[in-house]
């Protein structure tokens, strides 16, 4: 069971872009970095440090498919795991669709998904329509949605006899998500909200409430911090601040 033994504590990131967070290169350093500050979160849990992979990132150009997204090659993703294995963490692969269906971008993952040590996250932030670009507009998801992934991922668990696997989604704010109620608890399946707000303390606080009040019995709290986007409103909020959340955010996530 990952909850409530574990805390976890992400770092994400994409190869070769620190923009989108520290995983951007020096794996075997930000491992050691990210071990160190999971055991800051632990209050009386055992921290798990997880690697948040976007292997599906979102693009401001059509690409050759006109998707608007592009595609982290096998070879990247091995040199991941092998990472987070040697460290004993968790590896996410997050998926920013842009165009393209978020559903058959999981399933193209699922020799991944396979491994026990490996989850999912998705960014419907970046999940546009069909004549909508990334960056430009927000994207968002359904909670029917979000439910046929969660359904998708129990199967995979149950087919493959895997332990608990971990479905992170992320929201920066209501409309990102909407009838979250239609998803539903699934066997083998661990589903966590990152609230995903940036700023200031006080709005980050403000998005918090908002998006953690009529949390589904069935989903954990996640807590996003942004190296850049909140050190310019302030002080990157401390651990002790984050786990003084309520409910105690049971990921936390660096960018």
């Amino acid at each position: 069971m990952i909850f409530p033994k574990y805390q976890l504590v992400a770092y994400v990131g994409l190869p070769g872009s620190p923009a989108l967070g520290p995983l951007d290169k020096d794996l075997e350093a930000k491992a050691a970095k990210l071990d160190k500050l999971s055991h800051a979160y632990a209050a009386g849990r055992t921290p798990l440090p997880v690697m948040e992979l976007i292997a599906v990132v979102a693009k401001g150009s059509r690409g050759k498919d006109g998707m608007y997204r592009g595609r982290l090659d096998d070879a990247k993703i091995e040199q991941y795991l092998a990472v987070a294995r040697k460290h004993k963490m968790l590896l996410l692969l997050d998926i920013q669709p842009g165009r393209a269906k978020v559903l058959p971008e999981v399933k193209r993952l699922e020799r991944w998904l396979k491994e026990p040590d490996v989850g999912l996250a998705f960014d419907p932030e970046w999940a546009v329509g069909p004549t909508q670009v990334p960056g430009r507009v927000f994207g968002h998801t359904t909670g029917a949605e979000l439910d046929t992934i969660a359904a998708y991922l129990s199967g995979v668990v149950r087919a493959n006899g895997l332990p608990e696997k971990v479905f992170v989604f992320h929201q920066l704010s209501p409309r990102i998500v909407t009838d979250e109620k239609a998803l539903k608890p699934h066997p083998g399946v661990v589903t966590i909200k990152s609230v995903d707000g940036i700023g200031a303390r006080t709005d980050k606080l403000k998005t918090w409430t908002k998006l953690t009040t009529a949390l589904p019995p069935s989903v954990h709290a996640g807590f996003k911090l942004f190296y850049t986007e909140d050190a310019r409103h302030g002080p990157l909020m401390t651990p002790a601040q984050v786990l003084a959340l309520k409910p105690r955010p049971e990921l936390v996530v660096y960018e």
